[in-house]
């Protein structure tokens, strides 16, 4: 069975569109935003976070060429946005998550 064909991969990958799509549509929106409607809204970005760091430890344990692909792809997606070519992909989702509490206490300071 192919990395993909299984239902909890699937089942996540669906819930990580579903979760980009909500943070992307609210993005621009987010400076004028309540402090709830802020919290929620880093809330589901932490989410979204929280399950892509899931999938790319899971691509990364697998052996499967598709899923190698897609990890290879992850990474060339992170240099094209300007990391570097080594970067560790757990540290960036840790720093990406630091970035997330320093939203939350900003949040918290604003109101």
């Amino acid at each position: 069975m192919s990395f993909f064909d299984s239902n909890v991969v699937r089942a996540e990958m669906t819930e990580i569109q579903e979760l980009q799509e909500e943070v992307y549509t609210n993005v621009f929106k987010f400076p004028t935003m309540s402090k709830e409607d802020q919290l929620y809204h880093v809330s589901i970005l932490e989410r979204l976070l929280n399950k892509q760091r899931v999938l790319y430890t899971r691509v990364s344990l697998s052996d499967d060429p598709e899923a190698q692909e897609m990890k290879e792809s992850i990474i060339k997606g992170a240099v094209q946005m300007g990391l570097p070519t080594n970067v560790d992909m757990n540290i960036l989702f840790a720093n990406m998550n630091n970035m997330v509490t320093m939203m939350k206490k900003e949040i918290d300071k604003k109101f």
